[in-house]
């Protein structure tokens, strides 16, 4: 890419985490990513690029292990002139949500990350003017803890999404609770995946976002109130899954759409290609642990129906929510049994400051970090390389659990269908299409204290206020507790 014939004018705002900004360009299929820092604290810019490069390194030496070569697409680092940055941060300034407003725009390093537009086609070259449509899901963790540490058996029965679900309503971030569960994403029953796949549509929350060309046509942006208007939704997808506009409009139309929307996103997922195979890591069970969540709405549904068998069908070994759901799965101990290994961690740099770098907690993401990965015992001998190890996996299963997954869709005529490019067919169309994984920075090693104490308060807060309200014997108990004051008398 010719950064000097760069006009700043092509380039529009496209989104930002917490630590970085995105920009994407309006005719070149690549995004730029740029750090961000609080005001006043911006870092030196050698800080900057030995970030940068550590989250390509991750992404190239690790996460391409777990979920294979052609869902990995980890960027290289490009230093663009100062004066461009500058003009193109003044340019985007007003479209950013003023919540992102707290930290600015790294303007005085020039490093920036070059990735591809992953709401376009990826894996396969194809014609461009093509019309595109992209998903992007952010399933989040697909199941249940089965770890012995944990305390409340409530986390054995109830997934964290679902809990952490009321927190946020009572916090005021959503004003309602999604009927999406994980786990019935996670499971491979098709039955289970269109109802998590439709609560999705119908609640998007942050974990679903439609882009047609590029452009976001149905999800919220950011923490902002989404209403969801299927109607709409529907008048975007009309020309890709019935081209020959021979369906009438009205309700029935638009439900129609929806269901060749979610059948195809259904597909996409549980499709597996050997071009995708990751490297030779060994697998967590996912016969571990419960296969479904007693707070999901699907299997209440079953339950007031009077069945109360969940059908989990599995998933294919090759497929992008299996690899997802290992990778999640490396978190092996729960946070209750990883926090007091995180403290040992903790006390032995107290100690010995300087093995930091030594023990890789910053870095290098290289292959000596990733085989260090490898080691699945639980069992503790106490050493501090044992606890390094469970602390360097349950980063990578935070990492996983907060990841998105885009599709990007194109139609195809029949004839130009091969076996070497995937397609998935609906009653009148078919598609091409690839599917790739975002958002694979490792999660902060400092974050492990606040995920400790998260925790409890979401599985406090749904036990005294959700648990307790569907059963009266537990709901006394919470006001006995609160009630009961002991008082020590001098004798």
């Amino acid at each position: 890419m010719e950064v000097e014939k760069m006009d700043e004018n092509e380039w529009k705002y496209h989104g930002e985490g917490n630590q970085s900004l995105v920009v994407s360009h309006c005719q070149r299929c690549v995004v730029l990513r740029f750090l961000k820092s609080p005001p006043n604290q911006n870092k030196t810019s050698e800080e900057i690029l030995h970030h940068l490069q550590n989250i390509v390194d991750f992404g190239k030496h690790v996460m391409k292990q777990f979920f294979g070569e052609n869902y990995v697409h980890h960027g290289e680092i490009i230093q663009l002139p100062l004066d461009f940055v500058r003009q193109l941060c003044l340019k985007i300034q007003p479209e950013r949500p003023e919540s992102r407003c707290d930290k600015d725009m790294d303007t005085l390093s020039g490093y920036a990350m070059c990735l591809p537009n992953l709401t376009r086609l990826q894996t396969y070259r194809f014609v461009e003017h093509r019309p595109i449509l992209c998903i992007e899901i952010k399933p989040k963790c697909g199941f249940i803890p089965f770890s012995s540490h944990v305390s409340q058996e409530i986390k054995h029965k109830v997934c964290r999404y679902c809990m952490h679900q009321h927190l946020k309503v009572a916090n005021g971030k959503w004003k309602r609770p999604s009927k999406y569960c994980p786990l019935d994403l996670f499971s491979g029953n098709k039955q289970r995946m269109h109802f998590a796949l439709k609560s999705l549509l119908q609640e998007a929350q942050n974990n679903l976002k439609i882009f047609k060309n590029g452009e976001l046509i149905y999800g919220c942006k950011d923490d902002q109130d989404f209403a969801c208007d299927w109607n709409e939704l529907a008048r975007h997808l009309k020309p890709f899954f019935f081209p020959s506009n021979g369906l009438v409009s009205g309700p029935h139309c638009t439900r129609t759409i929806v269901k060749e929307l979610i059948h195809v996103i259904t597909m996409a997922l549980l499709s597996s290609t050997d071009a995708c195979r990751a490297g030779d890591m060994k697998t967590v069970p996912i016969s571990q642990g419960r296969s479904y969540c007693e707070a999901s709405a699907f299997n209440k549904e079953l339950v007031r129906n009077g069945k109360h068998k969940l059908e989990s069908s599995g998933l294919p070994r090759g497929c992008i929510l299996y690899k997802t759901l290992q990778a999640q799965m490396l978190d092996m101990l729960d946070i209750e049994g990883l926090y007091p290994l995180y403290s040992r961690v903790e006390q032995y740099l107290e100690e010995f400051p300087e093995e930091r770098s030594t023990l890789q907690i910053d870095g290098p993401y290289n292959e000596a970090f990733y085989e260090k990965l490898l080691d699945l015992s639980t069992e503790d001998d106490g050493t501090v390389a044992f606890a390094l190890t469970k602390v360097q996996q349950y980063r990578i299963a935070m990492t996983a659990k907060d990841c998105s997954i885009m599709i990007a869709l194109s139609p195809c005529l029949q004839d130009e269908c091969s076996e070497q490019r995937p397609v998935v067919l609906t009653s009148k169309s078919r598609f091409t299409f690839s599917v790739s994984v975002l958002d694979l920075d490792l999660k902060l090693y400092e974050s492990i204290p606040h995920q400790y104490k998260l925790d409890g308060k979401i599985v406090n807060y749904y036990l005294k206020n959700v648990q307790a309200k569907d059963n009266p014997v537990m709901s006394n108990r919470f006001k006995e507790n609160e009630d009961c004051t002991l008082v020590l008398h001098k004798v």
